[in-house]
């Protein structure tokens, strides 16, 4: 689909990206996150993982109200990777990754040759089944589409500077939670100034490079994202969407129950 990039084009002028994670596999999610007036949605594959339409059928639900759609999917599988682009995902994110060795690797994957060695056909939703196949096709995959990595252990955080002068690499996620427990805190905080020092890190050398760099939050939404913002975070993730149903059901049912007759 040689559409432009929304999450691209907002981060080549500057702009902050807000988005958020589905984990329904709902194509109507995706498209209630469009018309929200969000700009890109993630889909995890790391934790569960749909080997069926329902992947396709999201990537649909997001090119119909134009936002970018983008797959997490574990390391350590090319395949994977060209499987999301295939389908229609205008970026991806691998996880876990520990090196620039494993960085450079996702680069490879997602690049046709010469710049990587992902394998070539247009006979894919993402190629119009063919009708866009061809030349400009893949060079529009190589200039536009999207590839970024977690940012989520002590490994790769001593190695980040390296990982964010690859070429070909357009932005790194930073995972908190995973960061957290790779120092030994045993649970998600955010807040501790090792965490904290991680992130700055991150946000130092993907500037160098002229990176972006995005990172969940959670409410206060406003208050959380201005902090990140601030340090020079520009693709901000706004929970989850069934954490955020299941948040808005709870109050709502909390305080209709201390009503009063």
């Amino acid at each position: 689909m040689k559409k432009e990039n929304r999450l691209r084009k907002i981060l080549v002028e500057g702009k902050i990206a807000v988005g958020t994670c589905v984990d329904s596999y709902s194509p109507a999610a995706i498209e209630a996150v469009g018309y929200g007036g969000l700009d890109w949605v993630r889909v995890c594959n790391e934790y569960s993982w749909r080997r069926d339409e329902s992947m396709e059928h999201m990537m649909r639900a997001a090119a119909l109200v134009g936002i970018t759609a983008m797959i997490r999917v574990e390391k350590g599988d090319p395949y994977l990777i060209s499987k999301a682009f295939q389908c229609g995902a205008g970026a991806i994110l691998v996880s876990d990754i520990a090196s620039y060795e494993e960085a450079l690797a996702v680069v490879k994957a997602s690049k046709f040759p010469p710049k990587g060695h992902r394998g070539y056909s247009g006979f894919s939703f993402a190629g119009h089944w063919g009708a866009d196949s061809g030349k400009d096709w893949g060079e529009w995959c190589d200039q536009e589409l999207l590839v970024g990595v977690m940012i989520e252990n002590e490994q790769v955080v001593s190695q980040v500077e390296k990982v964010m002068a690859i070429e070909g690499l357009d932005y790194g996620f930073f995972g908190p939670s995973d960061y957290s427990m790779s120092i030994g805190l045993r649970s998600t905080q955010k807040d501790n100034p090792k965490v904290q020092d991680a992130i700055k890190r991150t946000v130092e050398a993907a500037a160098k490079y002229k990176k972006a760099v995005g990172i969940g939050i959670g409410e206060p939404y406003e208050a959380e994202a201005k902090k990140y913002i601030d340090l020079g975070l520009r693709i901000i993730e706004v929970g989850h969407e069934l954490g955020i149903l299941r948040s808005v059901y709870k109050k709502a049912g909390d305080g209709i129950r201390a009503l009063r007759p």
